[in-house]
């Protein structure tokens, strides 16, 4: 499958597997929904690490010379999307990233692990689903298609709300991409290491995420998510009304531990 999914200590592993670098086929945005769908609702996979198979690329973004099966029922894809998929210029919900994906209410957290190019729709996702990013010392990232007039990608990713304003234009505009140190110093990633570190410190990362309690990780990622669209105000109220819920309920949980401990005597 191109789309690797597998759960080990809590850490779901999503890996985007397709040759070298990773193209991603019309078909693989529809099996990513999938395996995102079965991480949010496995109670087991407390957070999620998304990667590209091998070392040359996370993903070099959409395969625009990919085919598509129509006899595979299970892509659920029209008949004329292999030629929309390669057509500059046509819907980019028909050859791009899937919008499903990108508006999917997640309150898990993903770690990113990136080895060496992660361009267009690669890096969409990788802003989109992940929340701490771990690159190689020798990753790329860029949006391209503006170079073939394609593009889109600021809207879909809000870039200029997570990267300085010029930053943002000077990557959606010129299309070059930039380097891990540069992606560092404007915060698009957390941490640059060594290639051979990439997926270890990734791991490390959400296995300390793993360790709090899954109900304190999802509220404080629902709190963050909500309180980005709020005023100051409205994001106060609900993060103090987060809050004691939260202590309500382990108040309840407590009470019942010592009323079963009670009981058991």
């Amino acid at each position: 499958m191109p789309i690797d999914y597998e759960v080990a200590d809590g850490i779901a592993h999503i890996t985007l597997r397709n040759g070298s670098v990773n193209p991603i086929t019309p078909l693989m945005h529809h099996e990513l929904h999938d395996a995102l769908i079965e991480f949010l609702a496995d109670p087991h996979a407390r957070v999620g690490v998304l990667s590209g198979a091998g070392t040359r690329a996370f993903s070099a973004g959409d395969d625009l010379l990919s085919e598509v099966s129509t006899t595979d029922p299970s892509a659920e894809l029209s008949s004329d999307l292999a030629g929309a998929h390669r057509r500059p210029g046509a819907d980019p919900a028909a050859w791009g990233w899937s919008n499903d994906n990108l508006a999917l209410e997640r309150y898990k957290p993903i770690v990113g692990a990136v080895s060496g190019w992660c361009l267009g729709a690669g890096l969409v996702y990788l802003l989109a689903l992940t929340d701490i990013r771990i690159a190689s010392a020798d990753a790329q990232f860029g949006f391209p298609e503006i170079s073939y007039g394609m593009a889109g990608a600021g809207a879909v990713t809000r870039l200029g709300r997570y990267l300085p304003h010029t930053a943002a234009m000077s990557m959606l505009l010129t299309g070059d991409p930039i380097d891990a140190a540069e992606a560092r110093r404007i915060h698009l990633v957390n941490e640059v290491v060594s290639p051979e570190d990439v997926r270890t410190r990734a791991v490390q990362i959400a296995t300390r995420i793993a360790e709090h309690p899954p109900l304190a990780v999802r509220i404080e990622m629902e709190a963050y998510t909500r309180g980005m669209d709020m005023s100051r105000a409205d994001a106060l109220a609900v993060g103090d009304r987060l809050y004691q819920l939260q202590r309500l309920a382990l108040g309840e949980t407590e009470a019942d531990s010592y009323r079963r401990a009670r009981d058991e005597q």
